[in-house]
């Protein structure tokens, strides 16, 4: 019997593999690092314009005209289910952290911050979606929100 080892391959072609590599892993490793910062450093700013939302890829401000103040509500998933995340459409949603755009048990759209589903606070606007926010004070960060959005 004869063994025949493969020829090697040219060493150009493996400098294929670390280039795709880095071309994958970056973009991924700096995507999940900004994730990360956004929601150590996310925070909720209620002013006369409206509702600011700062943390990662997903923060904008709502003008106090959209916002349905005297509909928000805390929000106990447990005895209102149908306001709980189903689906994440366009977001993160890692364990303890949920950000991004998902759809609501009852079908709602609706712009996430949720670290803390004891702490949620459920915020309609008119724009066609809702917000499932975690202020880190739920029952101050209401009375200013109803404060500004008559």
């Amino acid at each position: 019997m004869e063994t025949f080892p493969m020829a090697p391959a040219a060493t150009r072609a493996l400098w294929f593999v670390p280039l795709l590599l880095a071309v994958i892993l970056v973009p991924v490793i700096a995507l999940l690092g900004g994730t990360l910062v956004g929601a150590r450093a996310a925070r909720f700013e209620v002013s006369p314009a409206g509702l600011r939302l700062q943390g990662d890829w997903y923060g904008r401000t709502i003008p106090a005209e959209q916002i349905r103040g005297q509909d928000a509500k805390r929000v106990d998933f447990a005895t209102v289910p149908e306001l709980a995340p189903k689906w994440r459409t366009m977001g993160t949603g890692l364990p303890g952290y949920q950000a991004g755009w998902f759809r609501l048990k009852n079908g709602e759209k609706a712009l996430l911050y949720l670290t803390d589903r004891r702490r949620a606070v459920y915020v309609p606007t008119t724009a066609g979606y809702s917000l499932l926010l975690s202020p880190a004070d739920p029952d101050g960060f209401l009375s200013a929100i109803r404060a500004v959005a008559r």
